[in-house]
């Protein structure tokens, strides 16, 4: 495979191995989708920024001064020096005022000297409390979190992204088509938990009273849980007499937070995404924008305010005990926050998403721009930085979903088949050495999803930088026992089947309800091979089958493993089928039972003994050894 200067690649293989070349069409489509106006030469050669490591620096043409990142300044000639601090420092030639970002990085992600934890991996959304409002929130994590490190030994919560949606209705109902990755959903605010509400008296029990109510209904109605929460906030905010902690927030997130607030006021205002607003405001930076930010400062503040609530209850989730590890999506709504922040660096004339594959053979196409690689690196990864940078706030970890996207996505034109797209590679090793110094200084566990069409040498880069690759029991040929230390083990994941789904047949049945070609043939030897890993007969009881697959991924040398919640309350229905949207409830059942009911539930019981019994709990808290 060949790869032109603008990183667009020459076709690739999929998973049978089968070459799929790049059509001169699509090259041109995407080239155009660059901004580039020709497809001869190639990014400009003096590069905004140099990532860096420790003995690995680059020689300076000339006297210059290193401006670090604690303000401090260092003159060099032509060396820098070895000893230069991890960090984002600055770069100036003496006589000169171009200045190139230095990012100097360990090259390596935190792992704990001794890590060999189990948890579970739970949608939020799904575990509902008798106090939920409908959906599960950041109380309800706190108390999962609770539950799982100091009854079962756990030592982490791996959850599904709780990233911001717009602040309109209809509310998004996939967490990994967020409006920001930044920053997150109101939806999962506890609302009894904000300072003041008791004081509400009265507003406050009939709006908790309706939010109850929600629970009868397994469905997820975000549109009602946003409108009870909304109106909620609303009263408390117009309280709200300020607080030092809120203002401290508020200067940390600085401009970021600025901008990320006065888009959802200009969404509300305008009742839509920002390709549809007024030229005016279409642009963050533009003069009208100012001027609405201005004239709307409460409202702009209201959405501050908001964040920082959500941070501090999502800061008291993770200080249960147990690592709370956040899922991170690939990419964001076309429409939303970071999209308009960021628009100048993003190709909006395509889509990102998969090439067919064995699974979903007509490919799929998730709807996000991607970020253009040259046009990233001009913004020093500013925007890459960002993102990692608040996943990471708490410090617990982070999932990173489909991991491939650092190292190249998949284009798709604007009306062009996912047959028909292309490969764009990314500069991995940059991205890679950014999340290990993110992860350095939050003492943070990273994982990165490597599953799919990836190539070859992923899961090697991936160790050599100290992120964890995933092992999924439906995809491995070999039992759990043979899997790598420097991986998390799972049975399954959120698009893929569940233990009792796919036993039971229940999951093939849905997809073809649904409309959809599952291959069954491959379905039937997962199935096999899962039988003849737990040497049970086809007809045992799914019961049975769930404990007997958990036992199996207790004997992973990796890592970290997990367990989902609905494979211990034997769900039959995976939270998401891909390429489905309306034809199923994707990403809106709650579990079948209360978070109190799966306290004592006897099979999560059960897995929680399988799992603590033959792993440890080690995690010293220090860094492992380079």
């Amino acid at each position: 495979m060949t790869t032109d200067p603008w990183g667009v690649t020459d076709g690739y293989e999929d998973v049978l191995g089968r070459w799929h070349e790049t059509s001169p069409a699509t090259r041109s489509a995407v080239l155009a989708a660059m901004g580039v106006v020709s497809g001869t030469g190639g990014p400009p050669d003096q590069p905004a920024v140099h990532v860096v490591r420790p003995g690995r620096l680059p020689r300076v043409p000339g006297p210059a001064e290193v401006i670090l990142e604690d303000g401090g300044v260092l003159r060099v000639d032509t060396t820098l020096p070895p000893d230069l601090p991890l960090g984002y420092h600055d770069l100036r030639l003496l006589g000169g005022e171009r200045r190139v970002r230095l990012i100097v990085s360990p090259g390596r992600c935190y792992l704990p000297e001794r890590l060999s934890a189990w948890g579970w991996a739970a949608q939020l959304y799904a575990v509902r409390s008798a106090t939920s409002w409908g959906i599960g929130d950041l109380a309800d994590l706190r108390r999962l979190a609770r539950w799982a490190t100091r009854e079962q030994g756990a030592g982490f919560v791996l959850v599904n992204p709780v990233c911001a949606a717009m602040p309109l209705l209809p509310q998004q109902a996939s967490p990994y088509s967020p409006s920001s990755r930044r920053y997150r959903s109101l939806l999962y605010l506890r609302i009894e938990e904000i300072p003041g509400a008791p004081e509400l008296g009265p507003d406050l029990d009939r709006l908790a009273a309706a939010g109850r109510a929600l629970n009868l209904d397994r469905r997820i109605d975000r549109d009602a849980v946003f409108r009870l929460k909304m109106e909620a906030l609303d009263r408390l905010w117009s309280r709200f007499a300020g607080h030092p902690a809120f203002d401290r927030y508020v200067a940390d997130q600085a401009e970021g937070l600025r901008a990320f607030a006065t888009f959802c006021a200009l969404a509300e205002h305008h009742r839509a995404g920002w390709r549809t607003w007024p030229s005016e405001y279409r642009h963050p930076g533009s003069p009208g924008v100012g001027r609405f930010a201005a004239e709307h400062a409460d409202r702009v503040q209201f959405h501050q305010w908001v964040q920082w609530l959500l941070d501090e209850q999502l800061t008291r989730a993770a200080a249960e005990g147990a690592r709370v590890l956040q899922d991170l999506p690939i990419g964001v709504d076309p429409g939303g926050a970071d999209a308009w922040a960021w628009q100048d660096m993003l190709a909006t004339d395509v889509t990102v998403g998969a090439p067919p594959d064995d699974y979903i053979a007509l490919g799929q196409d998730w709807g996000f721009p991607p970020f253009v690689p040259h046009k990233l690196r001009a913004a020093a990864y500013g925007p890459f930085v960002q993102t990692i940078r608040s996943s990471l706030l708490q410090g617990g970890g982070l999932r990173i979903d489909h991991v491939m996207g650092l190292f190249r996505l998949f284009w798709i034109p604007k009306g062009a088949r996912p047959a028909d797209g292309a490969f764009v590679r990314y500069p991995a090793d940059d991205l890679l050495d950014i999340v290990a110094l993110e992860s350095h200084r939050a003492g943070a566990v990273v994982v990165g999803e490597d599953l799919g069409t990836v190539e070859a040498d992923v899961s090697t880069r991936l160790a050599g930088h100290r992120l964890l690759s995933c092992r999924v029991v439906w995809f491995e040929a070999e039992p759990p026992a043979r899997y790598p230390v420097l991986s998390l083990a799972a049975v399954t994941t959120h698009d893929l089947p569940t233990i009792a789904g796919l036993w039971s047949g229940a999951d093939l049945k849905v997809q073809h309800e649904v409309g959809l070609q599952p291959n069954e043939e491959g379905t039937r030897k997962v199935r096999a091979r899962l039988g003849a890993m737990t040497g049970l007969r086809a007809d045992a009881d799914v019961d049975e089958v769930i404990l007997a697959t958990h036992r199996l991924l207790a004997d992973a040398p990796s890592m970290m493993v997990t367990a989902t919640l609905e494979d211990a309350l034997a769900v039959e229905d995976r939270p998401n089928i891909p390429t489905t949207g309306t034809e199923r409830p994707n990403w809106a059942l709650a579990l079948p039972v209360a978070l109190e009911q799966l306290e004592s539930h006897p099979r999560a019981l059960a897995i929680g003994r399988i799992l603590a019994a033959r792993r440890g709990r080690a995690d010293s808290g220090s860094s492992s050894p380079a």
